[in-house]
């Protein structure tokens, strides 16, 4: 039996070339080795305000972003998570299992908070259950998550435990952190000592993956480096220079040391060149499948209601058996 893997994405921004690196690359080598099921988690963005045409519209663009960037319908589970309402039917359960104290220490609520003064909502403060019952729905193994959501996976792991010491042990897998190998973090091109973020309000800090290509070009050029002239992989004196050269060691197959053998005696100028060439060239036939596919519509339709049936199908039986634990009584 393969082992699962389960992950998501919020239907905010757009997915970036730090998401592609740290994330979506590693999705497509693991979903011929792993049982593996994506979504898109439409309900977790209504904690902040959306549009509802433009989160519809959202909802279908990263539907999309995901077929593009090579995630097969077939062999992997791809669906929206409000169409599969287990979600929010454990996640109740779960709230009621958790205590607020466990909630007041999540360090993303406060965050959000400051950020978002006139909005602390509910929803914002209890979302961290709602994650973990994504989680647990499928019985996952295994989440792969950047450091700003561990925490949210401990709270998940400890809910578990809040579950099995009121109700018994063996319904729910204990589920544990995958993190990629290989560029697992990718920096702020513009402000490269924090990460590169979909949310970001400053377009020139990330380049998306849907971006036009001459975009793609200008971002990568722009993108900040230290005063120096020297290349030279060093994170704590030349951060910039040092993402970009982690986004073109991922990208190119080439090793650090080897980059900075092949740019000695070179200008950064030259490295922002061959790098934008290289993004370019990872993202251009993304791009164009993007494009075909946000072009039918009822093709995407075909294939949420698809992933939605066949999570139904596990979503469904976790459900049933948290209800008979509970004592619920489920038709």
């Amino acid at each position: 039996m393969k082992k699962t893997i389960l992950s998501g994405s919020t239907v905010t921004g757009d997915l970036t070339l730090g998401n592609y690196i740290g994330a979506i690359n590693n999705w497509k080598q693991l979903q011929d080795q792993y049982d593996c099921l994506y979504f898109l988690a439409d309900l977790h963005a209504l904690t902040v305000f959306q549009d509802p045409k433009i989160l519809k519209e959202r909802t279908y663009s990263f539907f999309a972003q995901y077929l593009a960037l090579g995630l097969d319908p077939k062999k992997n589970i791809i669906f929206v998570q409000s169409q599969v309402h287990e979600h929010t039917e454990l996640a109740w359960i779960l709230t009621c299992l958790t205590p607020m104290g466990y909630l007041n220490r999540m360090t993303q609520f406060k965050e959000k908070s400051e950020k978002h003064v006139k909005n602390i909502n509910a929803g914002l403060y209890t979302y961290p259950v709602l994650m973990a019952a994504d989680i647990l729905l499928y019985q996952a193994d295994m989440v792969p998550v950047g450091e700003d959501q561990r925490q949210h996976l401990e709270l998940c792991r400890d809910i578990v435990g809040f579950f099995e010491n009121r109700y018994g042990p063996g319904l729910f897998k204990m589920p544990e952190a995958y993190v990629g190998k290989m560029g697992a973090r990718i920096m702020s091109l513009q402000e490269p000592d924090k990460k590169m973020s979909k949310s970001d309000e400053n377009d020139k800090n990330f380049v998306s993956i849907i971006d036009d290509l001459k975009k793609i070009e200008k971002k990568i050029k722009s993108a900040a480096t230290d005063s120096g002239t020297e290349i030279k992989y060093d994170p704590e004196n030349k951060a910039g220079l040092s993402n970009l050269m982690t986004i073109y060691s991922v990208l190119s197959g080439k090793t650090i040391e080897q980059l900075e053998k092949d740019y000695e005696g070179k200008m950064y100028g030259h490295l922002k060149v061959d790098l934008a060439e290289i993004v370019i060239n990872t993202l251009k036939p993304v791009k164009e499948k993007y494009d075909d596919l946000m072009k039918n519509k009822d093709y995407l339709d075909e294939l949420m209601l698809s992933g939605r049936d066949r999570a139904r199908e596990r979503s469904q039986l976790t459900l049933k058996n948290v209800y008979d634990a509970v004592g619920l009584i489920r038709n």
